[in-house]
């Protein structure tokens, strides 16, 4: 899936990995995709949380090599 920005928070555990995507997200255009990589088992219920009581889109979750790649839209 193709993206604008990427954020890594491997390694890191709940809540960082969704303060390190908030962050990214607020410096971003409305329209551009953020992939975040986490290792994480919580960041993609978190995020899906996230964006249901924010304006962004989740739009994808796949993991890869044990790392969860996670993609949402700036709205």
């Amino acid at each position: 899936m193709k993206f604008d920005h990427q954020v890594n928070a491997c390694g890191l555990l709940c809540p960082l990995p969704l303060l390190k995507s908030k962050r990214q997200l607020n410096r971003m255009e409305v329209g551009e995709v953020l992939m975040l990589i986490a290792t994480d088992p919580n960041a993609e219920d978190d995020l899906k949380k996230f964006c249901g009581q924010s304006r962004h889109e989740f739009l994808h979750a796949e993991t890869v090599d044990d790392e969860l790649h996670i993609f949402l839209q700036k709205k």
